[in-house]
């Protein structure tokens, strides 16, 4: 099996998927496509039949999009509690999934990862931290998202630090988020935090997975 993700430092949608096998114990290979360099397109060519990644290729198919993939690996591992036990709190679950898969164009085009105009480049990982984006577009997606961990953490948190208290798939999916409220220096108590999403926050980014993908990106910084 074998899943072909973009930069490790900042594709932020090859870090769902592979968080996703991980926590399965799924036996994968990663490979890494960057994406500004001059081989970019044919790589991708090669392995994606959208020119896109990631894409998990396994028993002679290839895979494409991060939410297919996690949802065949939610079918492969039916035992790894990749969504909740609790049906109300399962619903709920693939409701976030859904919403952080289609949603936040602002908060996705502002606080991006990757090269920007001018040439920075901007990481999950790392030291380096970028200005808050003003913009009330932002702003809307972020306090949107606040309501979300909010909303979950207090209905259904009490078994753990996670959404759902115990490590799901909406985790992995929101992870890139809290490596975006790192980087771009958000303050969630401007956003209608009382804490709740600011600890979740925390508890994302020191998740060992999340820290595992951490290292791989700083020894292959762009």
């Amino acid at each position: 099996m074998e899943l072909i993700v973009g930069n490790i430092a900042f594709s932020t949608w090859s870090l769902r998927p592979w968080l996703v096998l991980k926590r399965c114990g799924a036996d994968f290979t990663t490979t890494e496509i960057p994406l500004y360099g001059p081989d970019a397109a044919r790589l991708l060519a090669e392995h994606s039949p959208t020119g896109k990644v990631p894409v998990l290729k396994v028993e002679g198919e290839t895979i494409w999009d991060s939410l297919a993939i996690s949802v065949w690996t939610s079918e492969r591992f039916p035992n790894a509690g990749l969504w909740p036990s609790d049906p109300h709190a399962r619903w709920l679950a693939r409701s976030v999934v859904c919403e952080m898969h289609s949603s936040f164009m602002a908060l996705r085009t502002e606080c991006g990862m990757g090269p920007d105009a001018n040439g920075v480049i901007h990481t999950m990982v790392g030291p380096d931290r970028a200005p808050t984006p003003a913009s009330e577009a932002v702003a809307t997606d972020v306090r949107r998202l606040v309501e979300i961990i909010r909303t979950m953490r207090t209905r259904f948190g009490s078994g753990g630090p996670y959404l759902f208290g115990a490590w799901s798939m909406p985790d992995a999916f929101l992870t890139p988020v809290a490596a975006r409220f790192r980087h771009y220096q958000f303050d969630l108590a401007a956003y209608d935090d009382d804490g709740i999403a600011a600890t979740y926050v925390a508890e994302l980014l020191q998740q060992p997975d999340f820290l595992e993908w951490s290292e791989l990106a700083v020894t292959k910084r762009p």
